[in-house]
């Protein structure tokens, strides 16, 4: 059990990028692979291992991947020469559309923001992967339903849509003023956009 920990230890954290169970149980040839289970209990080993260490190991949408514990973030961005750029407010907009309204078409983006959806933002996120087409409206023209993807929840360290934050823990974190990660800094600006989107629908609704 101790080389198959540290085999999978070693894996998740040389592999940059989030490994499945599947994809560990393949590292092992067929007469040694664990089983399903077993992964799964090395896992929850290696994330208690990991409690009070300067690293994570964390379940996002296509796997498990370390990555460094965000309140560590003021230090660590030292390590970055400039700051990542940061999209504009239509880009974060129409993302943040897509990832709350899901499933949903341009059209009804449009209506919501008040504006046109620009073709280059569609198709920037379409080329980033972290939208796609799931389908077709029943309606003259056959529009196309967006919906996110696992590279977006990867992308901004989420494990499903569930882990989108609601209105009052976009408050808090806006509030909080929290420094995040240069991979982080994208949430915190969908974070900043989504307040008044949302805030505005709520009073519509109630």
């Amino acid at each position: 059990m101790d080389m198959t920990q540290n085999i999978l230890e070693a894996a998740l954290m040389v592999a940059g990028r989030p490994l499945t169970i599947v994809d560990l149980q393949m590292l092992f040839d067929e007469l040694n692979r664990p089983d399903s289970a077993t992964i799964k209990t090395i896992l929850k080993t290696l994330i208690e291992k990991y409690t009070d260490s300067g690293i994570e190991l964390k379940e996002l949408a296509s796997g498990f991947q370390f990555q460094a514990k965000t309140e560590l973030s003021p230090w660590l961005m030292k390590l970055w020469e400039e700051r990542p750029p940061r999209y504009s407010r239509a880009f974060l907009e129409t993302l943040s559309m897509i990832a709350y309204r899901q499933p949903i078409t341009r059209a009804e983006i449009e209506e919501i923001r008040g504006v046109s959806a620009s073709s280059h933002i569609m198709r920037t996120l379409m080329e980033r992967e972290w939208i796609r087409i799931i389908g077709y409206r029943d309606l003259p023209g056959k529009p196309a339903i967006y919906g996110t993807t696992k590279a977006f929840l990867d992308h901004f360290n989420l494990k499903n849509l569930e882990s989108l934050p609601t209105l009052s823990e976009i408050t808090q974190l806006i509030a909080d003023k929290e420094t995040p990660l240069p991979v982080q800094f994208e949430l915190t600006d969908l974070k900043e956009t989504l307040t008044p989107i949302i805030t505005e629908e709520i009073n519509t609704e109630t």
